[in-house]
């Protein structure tokens, strides 16, 4: 698994550049975050999103620590989720990855404090979903690609 989230967060830097613009490109460095804290406990989640919230703060346009915030909230809850769900379906892992990068988005924006009115609803309502969206595919991608090194099950 250590690999797998190795390799998303090099991706990000890399091949995320690459897919046009940021507003609907994939966020690989969010979807590592999720499938981590999706397989980890609360506390360590938390830590883990707010490592990566300040590599992600340090290269967004948004105010500084939104995103540490908002990825340290994220981590929190995900690891909570899986008590709740069962994190080995494909299904639940999609419906993570789909609510969690919007929800970080949403965190990020009131945070930030600089998209308002209806810019903001735009915002969450256009380009948000459209990332989200294209996070989510990758994620299912990259868990049906590395089904055994990521212990996902194939009930849906």
């Amino acid at each position: 698994m250590v690999v797998v989230l190795a390799l998303l967060v090099v991706m990000h830097f890399t091949v995320r550049p690459w897919m046009g613009s940021p507003r609907w490109a994939p966020d690989f460095l969010l979807l590592a975050l999720m499938l981590y804290a999706i397989r980890a406990r609360p506390g360590r989640a938390a830590v883990a999103g707010f490592g990566m919230g300040l590599v992600a703060d340090a290269l967004a346009e948004t105010a500084f620590g939104a995103g540490a915030l908002a990825h340290t909230v994220l981590g929190y809850l995900l690891a909570w989720g899986k008590a709740v769900f069962f994190p080995e379906a494909l299904l639940v892992n999609a419906g993570f990855f789909l609510v969690g990068a919007w929800v970080r988005d949403l965190l990020v924006l009131l945070a930030g404090g600089q998209v308002r009115g209806s810019a903001l609803f735009w915002q969450l309502g256009t380009w948000s979903l459209l990332q989200a969206a294209a996070t989510t595919l990758v994620g299912m991608f990259v868990l049906l690609f590395f089904r055994d090194w990521m212990n996902v099950g194939s009930t849906s």
